[in-house]
């Protein structure tokens, strides 16, 4: 007779109650896969129920597709345990065994990903803060670079207009010097040596008035278009920081899953005791998750497995007796029918 857990856990093996009844020794063998099929769906349940947390933002939406995942992972396991039958050598056994134990490989990294996200759970939010702000700098740097592009042109127009200014500058300065040196009498090779206002110069004084009003015409010339490009490139820094702000990455919209697992990838190259940890804990959900489908291949073929395949052998023989008989049944009439006519 047994409790209410057993007959559970058996539920769970997907075993047969009445083959198990003829066979009490190997109860405690499929009321121990039962466990690990359901702790296995339980382990999936949480896992996807935080993931999800991750993506929804929303306990109960969570709640419920960590719950359905978790029915799904269960019965996906009990359909891969019941599926394995204990027929043939074992180099045929572990043929047939593999594709489930590749799923079963599968559904181990998939589950053990999400719980290694929280239980990494304080480093992986330092992490996201260190990409965060890597992710900011290469954003500006980006920003930074497409509108200087978009303001060199008017970066140089204006550069232009201040080089032309400071060129006529130059130009009057050096003909006011050239004034002096001719009105003192300072002999050079473009001045006389001759002190006093002679004829050469007022023709130097002339020059020095050219030059001034040269600089005026060409400043009064540039200033609406000196003011056109400022306001221009007021305008795109004004732009630019508004796209900086806009695209910003914070540590409140950087928190999704891909962000995390982005971290804990970083995290484990960069941190050897972290990685390793990681792998071991994926390696725990990976032999969680193999372990019914290891100990049907491994198991020795017990007292239920004999009774299992003569049960399935009788349902054959039951089947290809039956369709003889029908084959007989219809020669018999098709033959009859014959005679008639």
């Amino acid at each position: 007779k047994r409790n209410f857990l057993q007959k559970f856990l058996i539920i769970c093996s997907g075993s047969s109650f009445e083959l198990l009844k003829k066979t009490p020794t190997d109860v405690n063998k499929h009321v121990g896969i039962g466990g690990v099929i359901l702790f296995t769906g339980i382990l999936a349940a949480l896992s996807a129920g935080y993931a999800l947390n991750t993506v929804f933002d929303n306990i109960y939406a969570a709640t419920g597709f960590g719950i359905l995942w978790g029915l799904m992972i269960f019965n996906l396991d009990r359909y891969i345990v019941t599926s394995m039958k204990k027929s043939g050598g074992f180099f045929r056994q572990f043929m047939t065994a593999l594709p489930r134990l590749i799923v079963a490989v599968l559904l181990g990294i998939v589950i053990s990903k999400p719980l290694e996200l929280k239980i990494f759970e304080k480093e992986i939010n330092k992490q996201l803060n260190v990409i965060v702000n890597r992710n900011k700098a290469e954003l500006q740097k980006g920003i930074d670079a497409r509108y200087t592009d978009l303001g060199t042109p008017f970066s140089n127009e204006r550069k232009q207009i201040y080089d032309q200014i400071d060129k006529l500058r130059a130009e009057y300065n050096l003909a006011s010097t050239e004034l002096e040196k001719e009105i003192v009498g300072t002999e050079t090779e473009t001045t006389t040596g001759r002190e006093g206002n002679g004829p050469n110069a007022k023709r130097k004084a002339e020059l020095k008035k050219q030059k001034a009003a040269e600089i005026e015409t060409y400043i009064q010339q540039s200033t609406p278009r000196l003011a056109e490009i400022n306001k221009e490139l007021d305008r795109l820094n004004v732009a630019k920081e508004k796209e900086i702000d806009a695209a910003k990455p914070t540590e409140e919209n950087y928190n999704g899953f891909a962000a995390r697992m982005q971290a804990l990838d970083e995290l484990s190259a960069t941190n050897p005791i972290l990685g390793t940890a990681a792998i071991f804990i994926a390696l725990v959900f990976i032999s969680l998750e193999t372990a019914p489908v290891l100990v049907k291949l491994i198991a020795p073929k017990g007292p239920y497995d004999f009774l299992l395949e003569k049960h399935e052998h009788s349902f054959k023989i039951f089947s290809k007796e039956s369709i003889e008989i029908m084959d007989i049944k219809s020669e018999k009439r098709i033959r009859h029918e014959i005679e008639k006519v």
